[in-house]
């Protein structure tokens, strides 16, 4: 389905939750999440400490 891509944020998490098998619509809801001003993805522990680390240092 493309039509996710012409939903909004809300309407296109509420999307990807009805439908956990639509990995195009979950990677393109990422794509806005990580696009967000102030947002920070982290893949391990080691990046989240790090990245704790440099806010409190802040």
């Amino acid at each position: 389905m493309s039509d996710y891509l012409s939903l909004s944020e809300v309407e296109l998490r509420k999307y990807v939750i009805a439908h956990p098998d639509d990995e195009d619509a979950f990677q393109h809801y990422l794509e806005i999440v990580r696009a967000k001003p102030g947002r920070i993805v982290v893949k391990t522990t080691e990046q989240l400490i790090e990245e704790i680390k440099k806010r409190m240092a802040s």
